[in-house]
């Protein structure tokens, strides 16, 4: 079998030579056409001016993307395992947070400790990585502002790289980096759509978004997204209030350069929200039962939450096929909270409450605690970098090289109070109504800042028609100063894969880069841990269909960590802070399976299937309380006898997970057994402007424990919504 080249969307893929008449109708249908060599072909496609162009638009899958390795290609030519959820998909599925699409995400799951927080991980390691627009934002789950709340409406789409990502972030966990892609002024003539939701607990919400030529010949665009949302909750008295508003202006300065510049606005407003969950022990060892409207939360409880985001990128092209890109953002993040803890055993015959750390000596008897937390987190960023073909004996390759500066600051403060059993009295008769703390000022309680430098660089070389080998590397100079401490590290992280095209749909691929996370862990004698090390490997089948419309992929995976701090259970010389020791010889491996995209024009899938072990180096289990094996499936299907209407539905699967706590009364085993969630939806085209659509969210009300390392959790109970749309 001969092959061609063609460039689609800046990125040359091999494919089968096409027959005569094919290659006349690629030829008249394209404005460019040249030749690389006497033996090769390359088509150049611009535009998309396709045949199924409005069915693509409602399609699941994205074609191409830069997630991974920062040039542009398509899925199949990215040697690492990638999800992307697209526009459509997170309408069909009410996907209205960040937190709901990774619960929807092949290959995620979850820990929530409270009411408004949650945890996510991959392959068995807590994700730490969140870009928007490329540029990551480190996360640190001990002050959680949020992130998880972010509203999809502002994004175009998520994607999802699982491994380690040490060529796109420098540092981070093997676990995955999330990149949400903002929306952006793409229309040279007016368009908007509206939308109004009612649902349960007294959710309603209001999304406007909204697109304008600014100038007649459309080069100056702007883009409008706002919204509102006031919901109550299944747990008693919780209310959230969000509000979220977007503004950017594209430009095309000229026939080479394009500007975007923006502002991003997000604020979260809760009462009554949890700070962990509802105690799970008896003190005879017997495990307590809830209705899931029970809350611990005391009638004084806020969580406010306040983003601000300002954002600009600059694409030059030149060279005929190479672009610069510049991207630069200011983030300020801020929260102010008050809340109430439970950390406790209930006696059955009294409902007392007995704390776990009383046999600690006098003082220690306390059952939990109220806090006063307030916190800034800002971020700046500039990454630059470039991308284009280059020609090297005879054959045509990629290449991206770049450099990016962050620079991260976390101060956070806090006020704080315990709370004893004489106090809170019966856990039978609380319902709320704990008297508010007379709270002192606050001091305090975090103040770092994180500064990372990067140069990075990858070609993608033709070593033949189908196969490609993808080289490069991301030299990281990662510094920190805190309250107490000051560390700097330089690393050079390594990324290779290959990839070989079987035929015009399958390809082969396997992939290799090296992890580097710094931690502030601290060994019995005061000493902080050396960063965690280790490698990364993964090799699988691609293939993708009806032009990348419908994607598949097939993947092993080993990651193999060294230095991997863990709590030896007993606190650092002179201090009550926990000491950590560096183990090393952690091991997560698996497979994954997923396929995504339009099966027919009418019918939409994704379907998603990982099965993983991770084990420490005395082959105990490292993170029991995340399922090792996992199925997640949703699908739409427009109806060809009434096109109008639109059914579907989807289930997440996971099986049992258990973990292990050490209690003053023994080690207890929690567990949650594995268990399904089906949902539903609908939509109608009432008009070609107007649509309902219907959602119905755990049809069988299955009652579940999201948090089986501590308190208990539950998972949100059966639920429906209306939303109505107009477009125009």
């Amino acid at each position: 079998m001969s092959f061609m080249n063609y460039i689609k969307d800046g990125q040359r893929q091999p494919v089968a030579k096409p027959s005569l008449l094919a290659a006349c109708i690629a030829f008249a249908l394209t404005p460019v056409a040249s030749f690389a060599s006497p033996t090769e072909e390359t088509v150049i496609v611009e535009g998309s001016s396709q045949p199924n162009a409005a069915d693509e638009s409602q399609d699941y899958s994205v074609k191409t993307t830069t997630v991974g390795t920062k040039m542009q290609m398509v899925q199949r030519d990215i040697p690492q395992s990638v999800t992307i959820v697209s526009e459509q998909r997170m309408e069909d599925q009410q996907l209205q947070t960040l937190g709901d699409v990774m619960d929807n995400t092949m290959g995620i799951s979850k820990s929530t400790t409270d009411s408004d927080r949650s945890n996510f991980y991959s392959r068995g390691f807590e994700i730490d990585n969140y870009m928007v627009d490329g540029i990551p934002t480190y996360f640190e789950s001990r002050w959680n502002l949020g992130d998880s709340q972010s509203d999809t409406a502002l994004f175009e789409r998520v994607e999802v790289v699982r491994g380690a990502t040490g060529l796109m972030t420098g540092t981070g966990n093997p676990s995955a980096a999330i990149n949400m892609v903002r929306k952006h002024a793409t229309s040279r003539e007016f368009n908007a759509n509206l939308s109004a939701e009612y649902g349960s607990w007294n959710k309603q919400r209001y999304v406007m978004d909204m697109q304008s030529p600014l100038t007649e010949d459309g080069n100056l665009r702007s883009r409008i997204v706002a919204g509102y949302q006031d919901s109550d909750s299944w747990l008693d008295n919780y209310n959230q209030k969000r509000t979220f508003f977007s503004g950017i202006l594209d430009a095309d300065l000229g026939t080479s350069t394009s500007l975007s510049a923006g502002y991003e606005y997000q604020r979260i407003d809760i009462n009554n929200q949890t700070w962990g969950g509802l105690p799970r022990w008896n003190t005879d060892g017997s495990t307590k039962h809830y209705d899931r409207a029970h809350s611990t939360s005391p009638g004084w409880a806020y969580n406010d939450k306040e983003f601000n985001k300002v954002f600009f990128t600059l694409k030059q092209r030149f060279a005929d096929d190479w672009q610069a890109t510049l991207n630069a953002t200011h983030t300020e993040a801020k929260f102010d909270s008050k809340a109430m803890y439970i950390d406790a055993f209930v006696n059955k015959d009294t409902g007392m409450l007995e704390g776990p750390y009383s046999n600690y000596g006098p003082g220690y008897d306390y059952i939990g605690g109220t806090g006063w937390n307030s916190g800034k987190r800002k971020v700046d960023a500039v990454d630059l970098f470039a991308d284009g073909g280059y020609e090297l004996l005879g054959r045509q390759h990629t290449m991206m090289i770049g450099g990016s500066f962050s620079r991260q600051t976390n101060r956070y403060t806090n006020s704080w109070a315990n709370v004893y059993p004489d106090e809170f009295g019966s856990f039978y008769d609380y319902n709320g109504n704990f008297p508010e703390t007379s709270w002192g000022s606050q001091s305090l309680a975090q103040d770092d800042t994180t500064n990372m430098k990067s140069l990075y660089a990858a070609t993608r070389i033709s070593l033949a028609d189908p196969l490609h080998l993808i080289l490069g590397a991301r030299y990281t100079n990662w510094s920190i100063d805190t309250l107490t401490y000051g560390m700097e590290k330089n690393h050079t992280t390594p990324y290779a894969g290959l990839v070989y095209d079987i035929n015009d749909n399958w390809s082969a691929y396997a992939s290799y880069t090296s992890i580097f996370q710094p931690q502030n862990y601290r060994d019995s004698s005061g000493k902080y841990l050396d960063p965690i090390t280790g490698n990364n490997y993964e090799a699988g089948l691609k293939s993708d269909w009806m032009n990348s419309r419908l994607t598949t992929t097939l993947s092993v995976f080993r990651i193999e960590q060294d230095n991997l701090g863990q709590s030896t259970g007993r606190t650092i010389q002179g201090s009550t802070d926990t000491a950590y020791e560096s183990v090393d010889g952690t091991v997560s491996k698996g497979v994954e399976f997923e396929i995504n995209g339009a099966l027919t024009d009418n019918w939409q899938m994704t379907f998603g299937a990982t099965r993983y072990v991770a084990e420490d180096n005395e082959g105990k289990a490292v993170n029991p309380q995340l399922p090792r094996t996992t199925i997640k499936l949703f699908t739409s299907y427009r109806l060809p006898a009434m096109p109008e209407l639109t059914v579907g539905g989807g289930v997440n699967w996971q099986n049992s997970v258990y973990t292990y706590q050490d209690t003053p009364y023994g080690t207890w085993r929690a567990s949650q057994g594995s268990y399904a969630l089906v949902d539903l939806f609908t939509r109608y085209q009432v008009t070609k402007n107007f649509s309902l659509q219907g959602n119905l969210n755990n049809l069988f009300d299955k009652t579940y424990d999201t948090n089986v390392e501590g308190e208990i959790v539950y998972g949100e109970p059966r639920n429906v919504s209306l939303t109505a749309s107009y477009q125009f």
